[in-house]
């Protein structure tokens, strides 16, 4: 079954609540992930977030776009979804930050060449209907020396069990949408490392893991304690525990730079 990318607009209303699968990503993404994004801007590629132009394609609801607000970017967010930007508009507002958000696709971005020194995309690519388009046009609007960072999930029977059929699938554990994801389009490292060099992008070799740090069982207690509705989906974030990992199959982040 193809992606069905129109449930951010259906859900647009919990990115930032404790109900519903997309509050997911507050909870058991974004603590394991952001520490990578900023220490690699900061210390590994030596990049001071204060003042830096920063664009996120596909930003939601606007999780990210917050935490690099919060280090001093000058964010602008992108995405398809007109709602999702209302609630990333209003929950920025409400939080006193500045962030420019406007409706876009990653294969045709609206900004001009070399708008921003630093992109990142995270838990978009495998969504998008043409990675290589969405990567060229990452690089085009990135200036000479920019930065690109991203996440995504990696294609292998590891994440198709844990992903589509304990998470999405089976009954007696899915805690996401239908459709969230389909395994074909995940995208393996080497394929991604392809598109970042057709679209002259110069690829990391370094690459970090995301991957539960709950136990298989626990994870299973989890799942099913949400399914049962005994938990929320937020207090299913935190016991899922997503920490930075040596095991690249599910999820992996990296980053590439601008000649």
């Amino acid at each position: 079954m193809p992606v069905d990318n129109e449930l951010y607009d259906r859900l647009s209303d919990t990115w930032w609540g404790d109900e519903g699968t997309l509050s997911m990503l507050r909870t058991a993404l974004n603590p394991a992930r952001f520490p990578w994004l900023r220490r690699t801007l900061t210390e590994t590629v030596g990049r001071d977030p204060r003042g830096l132009r920063a664009v996120d394609v596909g930003c939601g609801g606007g999780l990210l776009a917050e935490e690099f607000a919060r280090l001093g970017g000058q964010v602008t967010g992108v995405d398809p979804s007109s709602r999702s930007l209302e609630t990333a508009r209003e929950h920025a507002a409400a939080g006193g930050l500045q962030i420019d958000y406007c409706e876009g696709k990653g294969e045709q971005l609206p900004f001009a060449d070399g708008a921003f020194a630093c992109a990142y995309c995270c838990d978009v690519l495998e969504h998008v209907d043409d990675v290589c388009a969405t990567v060229a046009e990452i690089a085009r609007v990135l200036e000479p020396g920019g930065v690109f960072l991203y996440d995504t999930i990696n294609r292998t029977p590891r994440s198709w069990l844990v992903l589509i059929k304990l998470m999405q699938d089976w009954d007696a554990t899915r805690c996401m949408e239908p459709n969230l994801h389909d395994w074909s389009m995940f995208i393996k490292p080497a394929e991604l490392r392809a598109h970042l060099v057709s679209a002259g992008l110069l690829p990391s070799d370094e690459l970090t893991g995301i991957a539960p740090s709950a136990s298989p069982p626990a994870l299973l207690r989890a799942l099913r304690a949400r399914r049962k509705g005994e938990i929320d989906f937020t207090e299913l974030g935190r016991r899922i525990a997503m920490a930075e990992s040596r095991d690249h199959s599910i999820l992996y982040a990296g980053y590439a730079l601008k000649p």
